[in-house]
């Protein structure tokens, strides 16, 4: 059976390499001059974000609306999307049409859904927002969630279950990988039965979303399900977009939080399915090894530069994933290592829209704003004199240092690469805003001290490079 899987797969994977080769090229993509980075017409593009929910597409519209705007005003671009229909506010609704008896009809939309959606897709288009779709959200399929969800043959006149091997009840959480929807493709247990209606809701997503450039598509959230279903998917999808001649980037985001473990390598090795990659569980790490682990898939990747997503910054202080402050290191290290999305979760997990995150997005700009951060690299053996966890830096060696103090305090960093004077913008990070310059000569290595205690950014650059405005 799994070889029979494997061989599909490849198959599928060969049509789908050969009409790549005339497929329309999307707005957004991975940028050719640094493969690290996303790109917006050929140009840059740093994805920045938060949200205070994971399917927004389901908000009224006046609460979506001003959601999307705080973003936009914050500097932020970047939301995720599940296409979820979890009953967490009140007001969500499944795609499927409800019959008067509450029995599902899996052959029948139901437009408010999808209207939903397709509204989200036309706003955040329209403010230049990137939407990064999560298809399949395992925790949709288990417990209470499950109870409701028209797949579950008790709510639907489709099938059976007998005809379709799904239970009512699957009371195992998501990561023991035992609900069988998540079995059903040709190279697993090939049940046709509940695949065919899998097959049609993603379909219909796709109608809507093929209609635009501004759409990343992760298979899954945190799966430890098996790599079938995940290459599946992402396969299905490029063939479906070839058909309309466009190109799309898929991705899938494994559950296990330590980043260095063996299934995150189904996607690590293998760029011809997954064009970028998405490390979210890393944001479970906290200090040094959090930055240390990020560098590690960074280095894992180097033959074959993709973009590194992560569309889940934990951290919120009360919750079990960490402090604020965790959230906001988390964001920081991520944005000097290289990250090409960085996004904070919604709450309670993170910090959402909240004024901190909002703050931390708009202190980056203005460190991007002074440095392109696509044109350096991490340079921890240019610190020395500082504790673990109290200070990162990036450089482009001669010209541009960008610095991190999660803790205020000071560093010694080597410009000896930088021969001209220097100047040191500061960026307080708790604000978002500017704080004190001060010039300093390259040439040797100088001792830096922020402005305060607390987080801190800097710009260190040339005397004639971007002002402050």
């Amino acid at each position: 059976m799994k070889c029979r899987g494997l061989i599909s797969w490849i198959i599928l994977l060969a049509i789908l390499c050969s009409v790549n080769a005339v497929a329309a090229e999307p707005v957004l993509q991975p940028w050719p001059k640094n493969l690290w980075y996303w790109s917006d017409h050929g140009e840059p593009l740093l994805l920045l974000g938060g949200s205070d929910d994971d399917s927004l597409f389901q908000w009224p519209e006046k609460d979506l609306l001003a959601q999307l705007d705080r973003l936009v005003s914050a500097g932020g671009n970047v939301i995720r999307n599940t296409m979820s229909s979890r009953q967490d506010r009140g007001f969500e609704v499944f795609p499927f049409q409800q019959l008067n008896d509450g029995q599902y009809d899996l052959e029948q939309w139901n437009d408010e859904y999808w209207t939903r959606f397709e509204r989200m897709l036309r706003e955040t288009a329209k403010r230049g927002i990137i939407v990064q779709i999560e298809v399949w959200d395992p925790w949709d399929y288990m417990g209470d969630t499950w109870h409701l969800q028209p797949y579950n043959p008790r709510n639907n006149i489709n099938y059976t279950i007998e005809k379709s091997g799904l239970a009512e009840r699957y009371p195992e959480p998501p990561y023991l990988n035992t609900q069988p929807f998540f079995f059903t493709t040709p190279g697993q247990r090939n049940n046709r039965v509940v695949l065919r209606y899998q097959q049609r809701f993603v379909d219909k997503m796709l109608e809507y979303t093929l209609r635009y450039g501004h759409v990343l598509y992760c298979m899954d959230n945190e799966t430890t399900g098996e790599e079938e279903w995940s290459r599946y998917w992402a396969t299905y999808l490029k063939l479906r977009a070839d058909k309309d001649n466009k190109r799309i980037f898929v991705t899938e985001m494994w559950g296990n939080k330590d980043i260095t473990a063996e299934i995150h390598r189904r996607t690590f090795d293998h760029p011809e399915v997954y064009d970028f990659v998405d490390i979210s569980q890393n944001n479970h790490q906290s200090g040094q090894k959090h930055w240390d682990q990020f560098l590690y898939v960074q280095n894992y990747l180097a033959k074959h530069p993709r973009p590194i997503n992560l569309t889940k910054t934990y951290g919120a202080t009360g919750q079990r994933f960490g402090t604020d402050q965790d959230g906001i290191e988390r964001f920081w290290r991520n944005l000097l290592g290289g990250a090409a999305s960085i996004r904070f979760h919604r709450p309670t997990a993170g910090l959402g829209l909240h004024d901190k995150a909002v703050a931390s997005i708009r202190g980056a700009r203005k460190l991007e704003s002074q440095i392109p951060l696509w044109t350096l690299e991490p340079a921890d053996d240019l610190l020395t004199g500082h504790k673990p966890n109290h200070a990162y830096l990036s450089a482009r060696r001669g010209s541009a240092f960008a610095l991190y103090l999660p803790v205020g305090g000071g560093v010694r960093i080597d410009v000896s690469s930088a021969e001209e004077p220097l100047v040191v913008r500061w960026i307080e990070i708790a604000t978002g805003d500017w704080g004190p310059e001060q010039q300093i000569q390259g040439g040797g290595k100088i001792y830096l001290t922020s402005p305060g205690s607390g987080n801190w950014a800097a710009a260190i650059t040339g005397q004639h490079s971007a002002g402050t405005d």
